[in-house]
């Protein structure tokens, strides 16, 4: 999974791509993220990246110019890839665009918005896809970039160290998680379920799913 991010805030990515699981894939090349500032596409000596939008209304808009530069410092180098804007238009992030993007050929191109949003045009011209995070407004799409990585990149084989995690988590029937427990098995007179101590997987896998459905 190949992927190009494009913020105002580089340090945001960059924190949490350089902890655990995602730090892991990377290690290992399953995973590749290139961090890039849109500021660095603007023009002029104060690199202005917003905007007052016409016909007013509040906050200020991402512009034009710094981001369709950007796409195209990217794509001189030839290789195909797919622009995903961060949107809360955009259709709802699930657990199966999660698997599909975690299959994608092409590089991925995350615009992680700002302020009140960016200039329609490049919506129009330069969006393959808008994807949002969820029925609520966050301060940029940086969260929202993040998010889609760290769910797709997970389901890469071997990204996680134990195959089994990805395909018996929450989701692997299209429901919840079921409870968890930990050694001791009893504590403060709360004991682990019989089942769970018997070693028998059949059991276990049924018991499992039951409590996934309730």
């Amino acid at each position: 999974m190949n992927c190009d991010i494009l913020t105002l805030f580089p340090d945001i990515i960059t924190a949490y791509l350089n902890e655990s699981i995602l730090k892991r894939a990377q290690e290992k090349h399953l995973l590749e993220v290139k961090v890039y500032n849109i500021r660095d596409f603007a023009s002029g000596r104060h690199k202005v990246v917003d905007d007052y939008p016409f016909g007013g209304g509040a906050g200020m808009v991402i512009k034009a110019e710094p981001l369709f530069k950007a796409v195209d410092h990217l794509k001189k180098d030839g290789v195909k890839r797919k622009v995903i804007l961060l949107s809360p238009q955009g259709k709802p992030f699930t657990q199966t665009k999660a698997e599909e993007l975690s299959k994608e050929t092409e590089r991925l191109v995350f615009i992680c918005g700002r302020y009140e949003g960016i200039d329609e045009r490049v919506t129009a011209s330069l969006v393959d896809e808008e994807i949002s995070a969820g029925d609520y407004v966050l301060t940029g799409g940086e969260l929202a970039a993040l998010i889609v990585i760290d769910a797709s990149a997970r389901l890469i084989p071997g990204t996680l160290g134990d195959a089994r995690s990805a395909e018996e988590e929450s989701f692997s029937w299209g429901l919840l998680d079921y409870p968890h427990f930990t050694r001791p098995g009893e504590f403060e007179g709360m004991k682990v379920p019989e089942v769970l101590i018997s070693g028998n997987h059949k059991e276990i896998w049924l018991w499992r799913r039951k409590e996934a459905l309730r």
